[in-house]
């Protein structure tokens, strides 16, 4: 039933003869997704291409939320074969897929990142908490001896701090499409607003409300939406030392020579400590491949083996030499056994 619904959406795109599937108009794997995994998956694609009897994929960074709604338009070659991601798939995302015939996913974890909020070297480091962050990028926080809900008032880092400098609040991050937004929101959003007890009081009165007060952001400068590309926000920290910056550890790790990551809740952003778990902003990584284009797009179930195997995501691969902070062995040996098998999601 599957094929024979595959074979009519890709009727305008695929030579078929008798049964099986003859040559198909492309030829390559296409993903989107998440600008946090893209390095990695833009390293294996390359490894993939040069070593193997198959066309180097293409990856394109759309940002996770943006590469779901790709990857669930449907199934034929006008719509994406994996969606990388740096956070889980939601619900709501399944059931869009559904909607439109993509009813087998395989999800397979990659690694662990770190969320990073950098600055430029030229700059003093701050020993940033969840706490501070939130009430630096929150749209609304509790009236100082009231209690009472306002507008967020903190211009400059000072004025939540006195430890800190006396500069404007000017933090760059990625847009609501971003699983690395999400997965800030989660992590330091949703963690720093609860140490408030009017956040509190709040959460017991009314939960829904309370939930969109921690997790809703600033708009009025405060907190800059820099799109999907980590390299921009690099650059714009350099340009402007007095500017914090939020992305995934590898574009730390690449740039160490220009930027430096802040501590938050006193743990640096190490390598080390990511992966021991000590970092408090840390997430697993992932991509999702819709099992019904691999039979008809050539070399997906390689380069799954590809970006699974011990030369790439293991303790010593490639990818950690990147910055991808690799799976436990025994955990990371089961997530390749199966996406092999291409083991799908439960409806």
């Amino acid at each position: 039933m599957l094929k024979q619904k595959l074979a009519l959406a890709l009727a305008a795109t695929f030579i078929v003869t008798g049964s099986a599937y003859a040559q198909s108009a492309r030829d390559y794997i296409s993903m989107v997704g998440s600008s946090t995994v893209y390095p990695f998956a833009t390293a294996v694609a390359e490894q993939f291409g040069k070593g193997s009897k198959f066309k180097t994929p293409k990856v394109e960074s759309t940002g996770t939320g943006g590469g779901f709604k790709l990857f669930c338009g449907g199934v034929g070659v006008q719509y994406p074969d994996i969606s990388n991601a740096s956070r889980a798939i939601k619900k709501s995302e399944i059931e869009t897929c559904a909607k439109n015939g993509v009813t087998e996913i395989v999800e397979v974890k990659i690694g662990f990142d770190g969320i990073v909020i950098a600055s430029s070297k030229k700059t003093k480091p701050m020993a940033l908490t969840v706490k501070d962050l939130w009430l630096a990028l929150a749209k609304e926080v509790p009236e100082p001896g009231t209690g009472k809900l306002i507008a967020n008032p903190f211009k400059t880092w000072k004025e939540i701090n006195p430890d800190f400098p006396a500069t404007k609040i000017e933090v760059l991050g990625p847009p609501p499409t971003s699983g690395t937004r999400d997965a800030f929101v989660e992590l330091v959003m949703d963690t720093g607003c609860k140490e408030f007890s009017a956040i509190k009081a709040l959460e017991k009165a009314d939960e829904k409300k309370a939930k969109v007060v921690c997790a809703t952001v600033r708009e009025d400068g405060g907190y800059i939406e820099a799109g999907e590309n980590d390299n921009l926000i690099v650059n714009k920290l350099v340009a402007n030392p007095n500017a914090l910056g939020i992305f995934g550890y590898s574009f730390l790790e690449e740039n160490m020579d220009k930027i430096q990551g802040e501590t938050v809740n006193g743990v640096a952003p190490t390598f080390e400590n990511i992966a021991d778990g000590k970092y408090p902003v840390s997430r697993p990584l992932f991509f999702y491949i819709k099992k019904a284009h691999v039979d008809v797009i050539p070399g997906i179930k390689e380069y799954v083996t590809e970006f699974t195997s011990e030369k790439a995501a293991g303790s010593e691969g490639y990818l950690a030499n990147k910055g991808l902070i690799p799976l436990p062995p025994a955990q990371r040996k089961q997530i390749a056994a199966d996406a092999s098998a291409l083991k799908t999601l439960a409806p």
